[in-house]
């Protein structure tokens, strides 16, 4: 199989740090490359258009799904759309580089069930609902609101991790980060 048949697949609840362990694989191989998500939320202070998503804006999301330029999306919150855009997969192809993607569970197993056994699918997991809770309050980017629909989302979602190949259970961040190295190694080599 080719390098660039292949995907890796990271999906988690908000939290679980499935982002930072993605940002560290991709800084230390060069042989992947990040599939940046579409989403219709509001860009967050610190995110780059085209670099952490491609922004859109509800309407535009909609559009897109009726042209059918998706490869997978989900409504993950009302109005609160993210997908996986297929220009953008064949973007990446030209590359020929193994792709990662960053998404949620849903997501996820939809990207899963989509490339088949060219996909490694990686469930991140929190050590626990409050640690979970712990690092989204430290984000300071919830209201108490929002903060509470992710943490019951969250634990839905935890039944989910079953479904996924590797369950990776981020409770240190450096420990997690060479798992998840050893893990996509080993995917690569096979």
């Amino acid at each position: 199989m080719k390098l660039k048949e292949k995907v890796i697949i990271f999906s988690a609840p908000s939290g679980a740090g499935k982002t930072t362990i993605v940002k560290h694989l991709l800084s230390v191989n060069n042989k992947l490359v990040f599939s940046i998500s579409a989403c219709s939320r509001e860009k967050r202070s610190n995110e780059v258009d085209g670099v952490d998503y491609h922004f859109l804006s509800i309407q535009e999301f909609k559009d897109k799904i009726d042209s059918e330029d998706f490869i997978e999306w989900e409504e993950v919150y009302e109005n609160n759309f993210y997908g996986t855009l297929k220009s953008e997969v064949e973007r990446l192809w030209r590359e020929d580089k193994i792709i990662v993607f960053d998404v949620d569970v849903i997501g996820g197993l939809n990207l899963k069930k989509y490339f088949g056994k060219k996909a490694l699918s990686i469930f991140v997991k929190a050590p626990s609902i409050d640690e979970l809770e712990r690092r989204l309050r430290n984000r300071k980017t919830e209201t108490e609101a929002t903060l509470q629909k992710r943490i019951n989302k969250a634990k839905k979602e935890m039944e989910y991790a079953k479904d996924f190949d590797v369950v990776l259970i981020n409770d240190v961040s450096e420990i997690s980060c060479k798992d998840a190295t050893l893990i996509i190694d080993t995917f690569i080599k096979s």
